[in-house]
Protein backbone atom coordinates (compact mmCIF):
# COMPACT_ATOMS: atom_id res chain seq x y z
CA UNK A 1 0.00 0.00 0.00
CA UNK A 2 1.56 3.58 -1.35
CA UNK A 3 2.40 5.84 1.38
CA UNK A 4 -0.04 8.93 1.75
CA UNK A 5 2.72 11.41 2.12
CA UNK A 6 5.67 11.53 -0.43
CA UNK A 7 7.94 14.02 -0.95
CA UNK A 8 6.46 17.62 -2.74
CA UNK A 9 8.23 17.64 -6.47
CA UNK A 10 10.21 21.30 -5.90
CA UNK A 11 8.23 24.28 -7.62
CA UNK A 12 10.48 26.40 -9.82
CA UNK A 13 9.63 30.06 -10.48
CA UNK A 14 11.45 31.96 -13.20
CA UNK A 15 12.00 35.36 -14.87
CA UNK A 16 12.89 38.65 -13.50
CA UNK A 17 9.45 39.81 -12.81
CA UNK A 18 7.82 36.87 -11.51
CA UNK A 19 11.22 36.37 -8.44
CA UNK A 20 10.71 40.52 -8.05
CA UNK A 21 7.50 40.24 -7.23
CA UNK A 22 7.98 37.08 -4.97
CA UNK A 23 10.70 38.71 -3.14
CA UNK A 24 8.61 42.26 -2.71
CA UNK A 25 5.04 40.37 -1.73
CA UNK A 26 6.54 37.05 -0.48
CA UNK A 27 9.94 36.54 0.59
CA UNK A 28 8.57 33.58 3.14
CA UNK A 29 7.75 31.35 0.28
CA UNK A 30 11.28 31.66 -1.72
CA UNK A 31 13.42 28.97 -0.34
CA UNK A 32 16.74 29.57 -3.11
CA UNK A 33 17.52 31.48 -5.66
CA UNK A 34 19.54 30.28 -9.25
CA UNK A 35 20.87 33.40 -10.53
CA UNK A 36 22.92 33.78 -13.61
CA UNK A 37 26.41 35.40 -12.98
CA UNK A 38 26.71 38.16 -15.53
CA UNK A 39 23.25 39.63 -14.34
CA UNK A 40 24.18 42.92 -12.72
CA UNK A 41 20.13 43.89 -11.61
CA UNK A 42 20.45 46.15 -8.57
CA UNK A 43 17.21 46.05 -8.02
CA UNK A 44 16.99 42.44 -7.67
CA UNK A 45 20.20 41.35 -6.15
CA UNK A 46 19.18 44.06 -3.21
CA UNK A 47 15.81 42.05 -3.02
CA UNK A 48 17.36 38.69 -2.68
CA UNK A 49 20.11 40.63 -0.02
CA UNK A 50 17.38 42.12 1.83
CA UNK A 51 15.14 39.10 2.11
CA UNK A 52 18.45 37.10 2.99
CA UNK A 53 17.79 33.82 0.63
CA UNK A 54 20.49 32.28 -0.17
CA UNK A 55 21.53 32.21 -3.88
CA UNK A 56 23.86 30.10 -6.19
CA UNK A 57 25.21 30.70 -9.80
CA UNK A 58 22.74 29.20 -12.72
CA UNK A 59 24.38 26.76 -14.44
CA UNK A 60 24.56 26.17 -18.68
CA UNK A 61 22.16 23.88 -18.13
CA UNK A 62 19.85 25.71 -15.38
CA UNK A 63 16.74 25.65 -17.53
CA UNK A 64 17.00 21.97 -17.39
CA UNK A 65 15.10 22.65 -13.96
CA UNK A 66 11.96 24.53 -15.73
CA UNK A 67 12.19 23.18 -18.63
CA UNK A 68 13.73 24.49 -22.37
CA UNK A 69 10.49 26.47 -23.52
CA UNK A 70 10.94 28.54 -20.10
CA UNK A 71 12.03 32.02 -20.87
CA UNK A 72 13.82 32.09 -17.09
CA UNK A 73 16.18 35.05 -18.26
CA UNK A 74 18.87 33.42 -16.29
CA UNK A 75 16.76 33.72 -13.17
CA UNK A 76 15.38 30.51 -10.98
CA UNK A 77 13.70 30.50 -7.51
CA UNK A 78 12.60 27.88 -5.83
CA UNK A 79 9.35 27.87 -4.26
CA UNK A 80 7.22 26.75 -1.19
CA UNK A 81 3.90 26.72 -2.56
CA UNK A 82 2.45 25.97 0.90
CA UNK A 83 3.93 29.20 2.35
CA UNK A 84 1.70 31.08 0.52
CA UNK A 85 -1.44 29.64 0.99
CA UNK A 86 -3.63 30.41 4.05
CA UNK A 87 -5.79 28.64 6.15
CA UNK A 88 -9.88 29.00 5.29
CA UNK A 89 -10.88 30.16 8.75
CA UNK A 90 -7.94 32.30 9.23
CA UNK A 91 -7.87 33.86 6.30
CA UNK A 92 -11.73 34.72 6.77
CA UNK A 93 -11.41 36.50 10.04
CA UNK A 94 -9.55 38.96 8.31
CA UNK A 95 -11.99 40.16 5.85
CA UNK A 96 -14.27 43.12 6.35
CA UNK A 97 -17.89 41.78 5.79
CA UNK A 98 -19.21 45.42 5.72
CA UNK A 99 -17.66 46.20 2.55
CA UNK A 100 -19.36 43.18 0.70
CA UNK A 101 -16.23 41.43 -0.63
CA UNK A 102 -16.25 38.87 -3.24
CA UNK A 103 -14.32 35.63 -3.47
CA UNK A 104 -13.28 33.16 -6.26
CA UNK A 105 -13.69 29.34 -5.91
CA UNK A 106 -11.58 27.44 -8.11
CA UNK A 107 -13.43 24.06 -8.77
CA UNK A 108 -11.12 21.59 -10.42
CA UNK A 109 -10.21 23.97 -12.64
CA UNK A 110 -7.08 21.59 -14.52
CA UNK A 111 -5.21 24.14 -16.50
CA UNK A 112 -2.47 26.17 -14.95
CA UNK A 113 -2.67 28.89 -17.12
CA UNK A 114 -6.10 29.11 -16.37
CA UNK A 115 -5.79 29.50 -12.91
CA UNK A 116 -2.66 31.99 -13.02
CA UNK A 117 -4.78 33.88 -15.47
CA UNK A 118 -7.79 34.09 -13.11
CA UNK A 119 -5.39 34.95 -10.14
CA UNK A 120 -4.07 37.93 -12.01
CA UNK A 121 -8.14 38.88 -12.75
CA UNK A 122 -8.73 38.60 -8.88
CA UNK A 123 -6.01 41.19 -8.77
CA UNK A 124 -7.34 43.42 -11.43
CA UNK A 125 -10.46 43.65 -10.24
CA UNK A 126 -10.60 43.66 -6.34
CA UNK A 127 -11.58 40.16 -5.64
CA UNK A 128 -10.57 39.92 -1.88
CA UNK A 129 -8.75 35.95 -2.04
CA UNK A 130 -8.70 32.92 -4.12
CA UNK A 131 -9.79 29.48 -2.78
CA UNK A 132 -7.80 26.68 -3.78
CA UNK A 133 -9.05 23.10 -3.26
CA UNK A 134 -6.37 20.43 -2.31
CA UNK A 135 -7.65 17.73 -4.77
CA UNK A 136 -8.79 17.48 -8.35
CA UNK A 137 -7.44 20.91 -9.12
CA UNK A 138 -4.38 22.95 -10.61
CA UNK A 139 -2.07 23.84 -7.93
CA UNK A 140 0.32 26.72 -7.23
CA UNK A 141 3.44 25.97 -10.20
CA UNK A 142 6.05 28.25 -11.73
CA UNK A 143 3.85 28.01 -14.74
CA UNK A 144 0.49 29.42 -12.66
CA UNK A 145 2.96 32.03 -10.69
CA UNK A 146 4.53 33.35 -14.63
CA UNK A 147 0.91 33.08 -16.07
CA UNK A 148 -0.89 35.50 -13.14
CA UNK A 149 1.94 37.98 -14.21
CA UNK A 150 3.22 37.69 -10.23
CA UNK A 151 0.07 38.59 -8.97
CA UNK A 152 0.04 35.00 -7.49
CA UNK A 153 2.13 36.77 -4.93
CA UNK A 154 -0.54 39.97 -4.13
CA UNK A 155 -3.60 38.18 -4.31
CA UNK A 156 -4.45 35.78 -0.81
CA UNK A 157 -4.43 32.55 -2.14
CA UNK A 158 -6.37 29.81 0.32
CA UNK A 159 -6.26 25.94 1.09
CA UNK A 160 -9.56 24.58 1.24
CA UNK A 161 -10.45 20.98 1.82
CA UNK A 162 -13.94 19.66 0.57
CA UNK A 163 -15.75 22.11 -1.94
CA UNK A 164 -18.70 21.67 -0.42
CA UNK A 165 -18.23 22.13 3.12
CA UNK A 166 -16.28 24.80 2.67
CA UNK A 167 -19.49 26.61 0.27
CA UNK A 168 -21.72 25.88 3.62
CA UNK A 169 -19.23 27.41 5.86
CA UNK A 170 -18.98 30.55 4.10
CA UNK A 171 -22.74 30.52 2.97
CA UNK A 172 -23.23 30.55 7.18
CA UNK A 173 -20.85 33.32 7.18
CA UNK A 174 -22.83 35.24 4.80
CA UNK A 175 -21.73 34.81 1.56
CA UNK A 176 -24.51 34.53 -1.07
CA UNK A 177 -23.02 31.88 -3.88
CA UNK A 178 -22.57 32.01 -7.00
CA UNK A 179 -22.10 29.30 -9.11
CA UNK A 180 -21.09 29.76 -13.38
CA UNK A 181 -22.75 27.77 -15.62
CA UNK A 182 -23.92 28.43 -19.19
CA UNK A 183 -26.96 27.65 -18.95
CA UNK A 184 -27.53 29.42 -15.79
CA UNK A 185 -30.86 31.03 -15.15
CA UNK A 186 -29.41 34.21 -13.84
CA UNK A 187 -28.35 36.54 -16.19
CA UNK A 188 -24.96 38.67 -15.67
CA UNK A 189 -26.28 41.78 -16.64
CA UNK A 190 -29.00 41.78 -14.33
CA UNK A 191 -27.47 40.72 -10.91
CA UNK A 192 -27.31 43.21 -7.60
CA UNK A 193 -24.06 42.14 -6.15
CA UNK A 194 -25.67 43.20 -2.99
CA UNK A 195 -23.86 41.06 0.04
CA UNK A 196 -20.91 39.51 0.23
CA UNK A 197 -19.86 37.09 -3.19
CA UNK A 198 -18.51 34.06 -3.50
CA UNK A 199 -18.19 32.95 -7.30
CA UNK A 200 -17.34 29.35 -8.51
CA UNK A 201 -15.75 28.53 -11.58
CA UNK A 202 -15.81 25.01 -12.71
CA UNK A 203 -13.64 22.20 -14.39
CA UNK A 204 -13.05 23.71 -18.01
CA UNK A 205 -14.90 20.51 -20.04
CA UNK A 206 -18.10 19.64 -17.02
CA UNK A 207 -18.27 22.86 -15.38
CA UNK A 208 -19.55 23.62 -12.14
CA UNK A 209 -20.00 20.21 -10.43
CA UNK A 210 -23.88 19.48 -9.89
CA UNK A 211 -23.37 18.95 -6.18
CA UNK A 212 -21.87 22.12 -5.99
CA UNK A 213 -24.29 23.36 -8.42
CA UNK A 214 -27.17 22.62 -5.91
CA UNK A 215 -25.83 24.69 -2.92
CA UNK A 216 -25.38 27.71 -4.84
CA UNK A 217 -28.03 30.38 -4.43
CA UNK A 218 -27.75 32.11 -8.06
CA UNK A 219 -26.70 29.81 -11.43
CA UNK A 220 -24.66 32.58 -13.00
CA UNK A 221 -24.57 32.35 -17.24
CA UNK A 222 -23.42 35.12 -19.10
CA UNK A 223 -24.97 36.96 -22.16
CA UNK A 224 -23.11 36.22 -25.63
CA UNK A 225 -24.08 36.66 -28.93
CA UNK A 226 -25.63 33.57 -30.53
CA UNK A 227 -22.69 32.54 -32.72
CA UNK A 228 -20.57 31.83 -29.66
CA UNK A 229 -20.96 28.83 -27.37
CA UNK A 230 -19.26 29.28 -24.57
CA UNK A 231 -16.20 31.47 -23.02
CA UNK A 232 -12.79 29.99 -21.62
CA UNK A 233 -12.88 29.60 -17.92
CA UNK A 234 -10.54 32.46 -17.09
CA UNK A 235 -12.16 34.89 -19.68
CA UNK A 236 -15.54 34.06 -18.18
CA UNK A 237 -14.04 34.93 -14.65
CA UNK A 238 -12.53 38.46 -15.89
CA UNK A 239 -16.01 39.01 -17.33
CA UNK A 240 -17.72 38.74 -14.13
CA UNK A 241 -15.20 39.93 -11.50
CA UNK A 242 -15.35 43.14 -13.90
CA UNK A 243 -19.11 43.30 -13.77
CA UNK A 244 -19.05 42.92 -9.83
CA UNK A 245 -16.38 45.56 -9.53
CA UNK A 246 -18.64 48.33 -11.38
CA UNK A 247 -20.93 47.58 -8.59
CA UNK A 248 -17.85 48.15 -6.01
CA UNK A 249 -15.89 50.96 -7.43
CA UNK A 250 -14.10 50.71 -3.56
CA UNK A 251 -12.90 47.20 -4.41
CA UNK A 252 -10.39 49.19 -7.10
CA UNK A 253 -8.06 51.36 -4.72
Amino acid sequence: MPERHQKKEKVYIYGKHALSEALAHAPQAIRKVFLDPDIKDPHLRGLIAQAKIPSSPLKENGESRVGKDAVHQGVIGVLDPAALLLPLDAFVQTLDMSTNPALVLLGEVQDPHNVGAIIRSAAAFGISGVLIPEHNQAGITGTVVKASAGMAFRVPLVSIGNVNATVRTLKEQGFWVYGLAMEGANPLTTERFDAPALFIMGNEATGVREKTLELCDVALSIPMHSRCESLNVAASAAVVFYAWSTQHPNALH
